[in-house]
C-alpha cells in the first residue's frame, strides 16, 4: 500500500472528529466552590510574595472574606430556587445543584468560618521572644526539638500556610456531597483529605504526637481511598458509566442503549454488590463509623485542637452528604441489600462509641468517641430511606457541627505549663475557678447528650422519629439506650467541673481574643436557638431534603 493511500485512510478516519464541543459550565451555580478554591490559590500566592510580617493578617482576611462571599453565593442560589424548583445538574453532569447540596455547603462554610477564627487565635500561649504564637508549629518542616526549630521559634516564624490548606479542604468538601458522578466524588475526596493530613501534623506543642496522628490518618485514609477507587472501577464495569443516574438506571433495569464493549459485564450483580460495598466503606471511614473508626481517637487527640474541631464538624457533614446521595440517588434499587448492613453498622457504632467513651481519661479522646456515637445516631436517619430521613440528617449535621467546633474551642482555653490540659483530672473544680467557661462547656456537653432545650435533643428526636417511621424501630431502642450510656460520661465531666475541689497546681483558663470568643459564642447561641425553637430550621431542612435525579 502506498504512502498516499495510508495518508488518505488516516484523513478519512479522522474526518468525523473535526469539532470538539467546548464544555458548558454554569459558573453561577458553581460559584460557592469556585470562590473558595480561587481564594485558596490566592493564599498560596500570598505565601510566596507577601512579606512574612504581614502574611498572617492577609491570610485571615482573605479566608474570612472568601468563606463569607461563598456563603452569600449559597444563600443567593437557594433564594433563587436552585434548592427546589430549579434544582438540576451542572458542569456537564458532574455536580448536582439541589437542596441537600446547598444546605450541606452552607453548613460546611459556616463551620469553615468558625474554623478560621479558631485557627487565627494568637492570645492563648504566652508570647515567646516578643512574638505572638498560635496553635501551629513555627516551621513545620523542621525536626521537633532541633536547632532549626528553636531558631524558627526565636525568629517568630508562623505557619500561615494553614489558611490556604483549610480553604482547599473546604473546597473539596463543598464538591463532595454535590458530586454527581463517581470520578468527581473521588477527586473531591482527595482534594479535602490531603490538606487535612497535613494540618494534623503541624501542632506547636506535642509535635511528635501530632506527626504520629497525621501518619496514622494518612495511612488509613490511603487504604480507604484505595477501597473507594476499586469500588468505583467495579461499578463502572457493572454499569458502563460513572454517572449516578446511569448506574441507578442499570440497577433498576430501565437503561436504554447499552455499550456493546461492556455488554458482557453490564448487569453483573457481583460487580454491583462488591463495588457498592467498597465505595460505601470509604465513606463510612470518613464518617468514623465502627468498624472503620480506629483512626478517630488517635487523630483527634494528636492533631492541633482547632484542626480537630474543624475536622470533626466539617468532614462529617461532607461525608454524610455524599453517603446520602450515593444511597438515595444511585442505589435506591438496592435498598434491601444495603439497609441490613447499615442497620448493623449503626447499632455497633452507637453502642461502641458510647461504651468505649466511658473509659477515656483524655477530653479530646472522649469527644472523639462521642463523635463516633453521633455517627451512629445520624446513620439511624440515613436508614429511614425517606424524605424525612434526609431532612432529619441535614438538621442533625447542622446542629452537631456548631456544638463540636464550640466544644473544641473551649478545650483550647484550658491550659497549663505544657500547653492544653486535656487530661480529665485537670478539669476538676474548673467550675469554681472560671464558672463561665465551665458553664459554656456544660451547655455543649448537654447538647451532645441530647438533653431537651438543646439542639442535640431536637436533632436526635428528628432522626429517631424518621427511623421509627421508616420501620427501624429497633434502631431507635438501641439509640435511646446508647444515648443514656453517653449521657453518663457527659454528666460525669460536668460533675467533675462543678462538684470537685480545684487542685492548687491545676490549669488556668486563658483569656482568648474576640475570634475564639465569637466561635464559642455562636456555638452556644446556635445550640440554644435550635433547641428552644427548632421548627424554622427543621422546615428549612425539610424543604432542602429532595435530591435531584
Amino acid at each position: 500500500m502506498s504512502a498516499s493511500a495510508v495518508h488518505s485512510l488516516w484523513t478519512t478516519a479522522a474526518d468525523p472528529i473535526t469539532k470538539i464541543d467546548a464544555p458548558k459550565i454554569e459558573y453561577g451555580q458553581l460559584s460557592p466552590t469556585l470562590i473558595v478554591i480561587g481564594a485558596a490559590i490566592i493564599g498560596v500566592l500570598v505565601e510566596a510574595f507577601v512579606p512574612r510580617k504581614s502574611r498572617y493578617y492577609v491570610q485571615v482576611f482573605v479566608s474570612v472574606v472568601a468563606l463569607a462571599a461563598s456563603f452569600a453565593a449559597v444563600v443567593a442560589l437557594a433564594a433563587g430556587g436552585y434548592g427546589t424548583t430549579k434544582a438540576g445538574i451542572a458542569a456537564m453532569g458532574a455536580i448536582a445543584v439541589d437542596g441537600p447540596a446547598l444546605f450541606l455547603q452552607g453548613t460546611i462554610l459556616l463551620a469553615g468560618i468558625l474554623g478560621v477564627f479558631t485557627f487565627a487565635e494568637r492570645r492563648l500561649d504566652p508570647e515567646t521572644h516578643g512574638n505572638k504564637v498560635d496553635s501551629f508549629a513555627a516551621q513545620a518542616a523542621s525536626v521537633p526539638g532541633s536547632d532549626s526549630e528553636k531558631a524558627a521559634v526565636k525568629a517568630g516564624f508562623a505557619t500561615t500556610e494553614v489558611f490556604p490548606l483549610l480553604l482547599f479542604a473546604i473546597g473539596g468538601m463543598l464538591i463532595f456531597p454535590a458530586a454527581n458522578d463517581l470520578l468527581t466524588l473521588f477527586i473531591a475526596l482527595e482534594v479535602f483529605s490531603l490538606p487535612l493530613y497535613l494540618l494534623c501534623a503541624v501542632a506547636r506543642r506535642k509535635r511528635l504526637m501530632s506527626q504520629e496522628a497525621a501518619v496514622k490518618y494518612f495511612l488509613l485514609g490511603a487504604f480507604a481511598s484505595a477501597f473507594t477507587l476499586f469500588g468505583i472501577a467495579l461499578l463502572y464495569g457493572y454499569a458502563g458509566s460513572v454517572k449516578y443516574a446511569t448506574i441507578a438506571q442499570v440497577v433498576d433495569g430501565t437503561i436504554g442503549d447499552i455499550n456493546p464493549a461492556l455488554a458482557d459485564t453490564m448487569g453483573n450483580d457481583a460487580l454491583l454488590l462488591i463495588g457498592a460495598a467498597m465505595v460505601v466503606m470509604g465513606l463510612l471511614f470518613k464518617v468514623g463509623a465502627v468498624p472503620f473508626h480506629m483512626w478517630t481517637p488517635d487523630v483527634y487527640q494528636g492533631a492541633p485542637t482547632p484542626v480537630t474541631g474543624f475536622m470533626a464538624a466539617a468532614t462529617k457533614v461532607a461525608a454524610f452528604g455524599a453517603l446520602l446521595r450515593l444511597l438515595y440517588v444511585v442505589l435506591p434499587g438496592l435498598r434491601w441489600d444495603w439497609r441490613p448492613v447499615m442497620w448493623a453498622v449503626a447499632i455497633v457504632t452507637m453502642l461502641g462509641g458510647a461504651i468505649v467513651a466511658i473509659t477515656q481519661t483524655d477530653i479530646k479522646r472522649l469527644l472523639a468517641y462521642s463523635s463516633i456515637a453521633h455517627a451512629g445516631f445520624i446513620l439511624a436517619g440515613v436508614i429511614a430511606a425517606s424524605p424525612d430521613g434526609v431532612s432529619s440528617v441535614l438538621f442533625y449535621l447542622g446542629a452537631y457541627s456548631f456544638v463540636t467546633i464550640g466544644a473544641f474551642a473551649v478545650v483550647t482555653l484550658v491550659r497549663d505549663a505544657g500547653g492544653e490540659a486535656t487530661h480529665l483530672s485537670k478539669w476538676a473544680g474548673l467550675g469554681r475557678r472560671s464558672p463561665l467557661v465551665a458553664a459554656v462547656f456544660a451547655v455543649f456537653l448537654l447538647a451532645f447528650a441530647g438533653i431537651p432545650l438543646t439542639s442535640g435533643f431536637a436533632g436526635k428526636f428528628a432522626v429517631f422519629k424518621a427511623a421509627a417511621e421508616g420501620g427501624a424501630g429497633a434502631i431507635v431502642v438501641v439509640g435511646v439506650i446508647s444515648s443514656a450510656i453517653a449521657a453518663f460520661f457527659y454528666i460525669r465531666v460536668i460533675v467533675l467541673m462543678f462538684f470537685s475541689e480545684p487542685r492548687p497546681e491545676g490549669p488556668t483558663v486563658a483569656v482568648p481574643s474576640p475570634l475564639t470568643m465569637t466561635a464559642i459564642g455562636l456555638g452556644v447561641a446556635v445550640t440554644l436557638v435550635l433547641g428552644v425553637a427548632p421548627q424554622y430550621f427543621l422546615d428549612l431542612a425539610g424543604q432542602a431534603g429532595v435530591f435531584v435525579r
